[in-house]
């Protein structure tokens, strides 16, 4: 009866548990593309589309005049000339997605928990707050670098490339990337999921009474004792108490 209680109790959690994995393939997603911010610049003969892609691991532009038409500069954390929002999104980027990983086997342990277990109840509080925990730790890690690296852009912010990636230091103006967006949406998505883990109340139903006649509830009746009930006994007569009443 509490196992079928408690599954019962869990229907949003396991639409958080859901949500919470979309979240996480799009942390991944936005982690790996170029598209943070677009740079778009007036001399095209080197970078012949007039725009370049310029992401946390690496920048890249097209070209007809270079050997290879897609051109990338990689970008590493040791490297000098990026700014502190590069690096830093490339280290809370990787740590967002191992805690998302890591709160979404929370969230499936949670919701086993709580679905099919009955001898380890007692377990299934701590689980969903570690997972909503980890969940909401995931959405910080990845909106910190996000917000940081979208103020950049809006700030126009300059990068100094080193002279061989035919990059500019300042573009003629720069947007938003699509990576940022997306970024955006999977932290909010793991907000949602981490809410509704943490908001999960466990309680225990108290056990129904049974109505089956050969298990009760019994009523228990006294007989009379007495010299009147030994009296009526001698004489052969009824207990008073099994008598009917009969309607008047």
């Amino acid at each position: 009866m509490a196992g079928m209680y408690l599954t019962h109790t869990a229907h949003w959690q396991f639409l958080g548990l859901l949500t919470g994995v979309v979240a996480w393939i799009l942390t991944m997603a936005t982690a790996g593309l170029n598209e943070w911010r677009l740079w778009y610049v007036n001399d095209v003969s080197v970078i012949n589309s007039g725009v370049a892609w310029v992401g946390i691991w690496r920048a890249c532009f097209y070209s007809h005049v270079l050997p290879s038409t897609e051109t990338c500069q990689s970008l590493s954390f040791s490297d000098s000339f990026l700014p502190a929002e590069i690096p830093s999104a490339q280290v809370l980027m990787i740590l967002a997605v191992i805690f998302g990983l890591a709160g979404n086997i929370s969230a499936a342990v949670a919701m086993r928990l709580a679905y099919f277990s009955v001898e380890e109840q007692g377990k299934i509080p701590a689980v969903f707050v570690l997972a909503g925990t980890l969940y909401l730790l995931t959405a910080t890690t990845s909106m910190v670098p996000l917000m940081w690296n979208m103020s950049s852009v809006l700030r126009n912010g300059t990068i100094e490339f080193p002279h061989d990636s035919y990059l500019p230091a300042a573009p003629a103006r720069q947007s938003v990337g699509a990576a940022i967006g997306v970024g955006i949406i999977a932290s909010v998505m793991m907000l949602l999921s981490g809410m509704l883990f943490l908001c999960y109340r466990y309680a225990w139903r108290a056990p129904e009474k049974t109505t089956d006649p050969l298990n009760g509830p019994w009523t228990l009746t006294t007989l009379p004792h007495g010299p009147e009930s030994s009296k009526a006994a001698s004489r052969g007569e009824d207990n008073p108490t099994f008598h009917t009443e009969e309607a008047l």
